[in-house]
């Protein structure tokens, strides 16, 4: 098989991307690059961009990933923009955002862009249902201290620890890639 590339400078990203992906017999290596992140209102266009400037970049199979926390009572805010919103309010100031918020449900989805050397990405989605809690719970790193998937027991992502590769919106697009992959 060739050689498989995840463009990211998120060394956590890549290390669960890496342990899901090896559960299907896909070997893939991180590569840092700082691709540059178009704003979009619509995920799979800024992942489908970053995977073409990545494959420009390397000249090689690559995947990239990009992510979003949809809140249902902020219509969708910070989608296609948390993680410039994680940056600069973190989750602090999500929680803030929330507080006297009596619906706390939310979306974690999860683009993951395959571009190869046609330079037409595609694109695999994968979506979790939650919802915000009212205080972090767990360490971690980005939303995973705020966002409760629905079937986790009323754990966080972060106090899941390892089981959140069994359920995460990471793990379910990153399976469908890893299924059309053996079959490419």
């Amino acid at each position: 098989m060739k050689k498989l590339y995840f463009a990211t400078s998120n060394e956590a990203k890549f290390n669960e991307a890496s342990k899901i992906l090896s559960n299907y017999g896909v070997r893939v290596d991180m590569k840092k690059l700082e691709l540059r992140e178009i704003q979009s209102d619509d995920p799979t266009i800024v992942a489908s961009e970053k995977a073409r400037d990545a494959f420009r970049a390397l000249h090689n199979d690559v995947i990239v990933e990009d992510d979003g926390l949809f809140i249902d009572s902020l219509k969708g805010f910070p989608g296609p923009y948390s993680a410039f919103v994680h940056k600069t309010i973190g989750n602090e100031g999500i929680l803030k955002l929330m507080e006297g918020v009596a619906d706390r449900k939310a979306t974690f989805k999860s683009i993951i862009a395959y571009c190869g050397s046609d330079l037409i990405p595609v694109i695999f989605v994968g979506n979790v249902d939650g919802t915000i809690t009212e205080t972090q719970r767990g360490k971690s790193w980005g939303y995973d201290p705020v966002f409760i998937p629905k079937d986790s027991g009323g754990l966080t992502y972060a106090e899941l620890g390892a089981k959140k590769n069994t359920l995460s919106h990471r793990k379910l697009a990153l399976e469908q890639f890893a299924k059309w992959y053996a079959e490419k």
